[in-house]
């Protein structure tokens, strides 16, 4: 094609080339907003993580805490 020279695109071509573009943006902002939820459901799962764990470890304190305590001979 030679610079310069005017381009010609029939009419209904270049609605169908419209339709298309805003439905991939359409399809573009869905995809971001089901990765943005996405993203919060596993920072709400990564923090009920974290307390299980948080949790876990209380009770393994507990249990040695107990062990300790019913299986250590006392001084006299």
């Amino acid at each position: 094609m030679t610079e310069g020279m005017p381009v010609y695109v029939r009419i209904d071509e270049y609605k169908d080339v419209l339709d298309i573009m805003n439905m991939i943006r359409n399809k573009i902002e869905d995809a971001k907003e089901t990765l943005a939820k996405i993203n919060e459901l596993k920072n709400e799962e990564d923090a009920e993580l974290e307390l299980w764990h948080t949790g876990l470890e209380e009770v393994e304190r507990k249990v040695v805490f107990v062990d300790k305590t019913l299986f250590e001979p006392t001084a006299l």
